[in-house]
């Protein structure tokens, strides 16, 4: 009880505590201790996302480097990746210079 008297006088006294009671020390140490934990994985998580995002680039600089393979192979680099199926491009018809309207006027 003489702890909580003396409090009680420091109050009326106008005297104001210099620390914070043990509990709420240790609450807010449990904190602080959670924030710097969940801030060390969000950090590992970035690196991990990071080098996820470096490998997937180097994945793709292979496919365009392959892609430019097949085109220079076969001339399209349209394949059907389930059976690999080449799709050549359809040619355009070659245009009758008579359908056109234009006809041979050297007669």
């Amino acid at each position: 009880m003489a702890k909580n008297t003396s409090k009680k006088i420091k109050e009326l006294k106008g005297i104001k505590p210099e620390k914070v009671d043990e509990q709420e020390l240790a609450r807010m140490q449990s904190s602080i201790k959670t924030i710097d934990q969940l801030t060390h994985e969000v950090g590992t998580i970035e690196i991990r996302k990071h080098a996820l995002m470096k490998a997937m680039e180097a994945v793709q600089q292979r496919i365009e480097t392959f892609r430019n393979e097949l085109h220079n192979k076969y001339g399209t680099d349209n394949i059907t990746i389930s059976d690999g199926t080449i799709n050549y491009p359809e040619e355009a018809p070659k245009p009758n210079p008579e359908e056109n309207g234009e006809v041979n006027k050297e007669d």
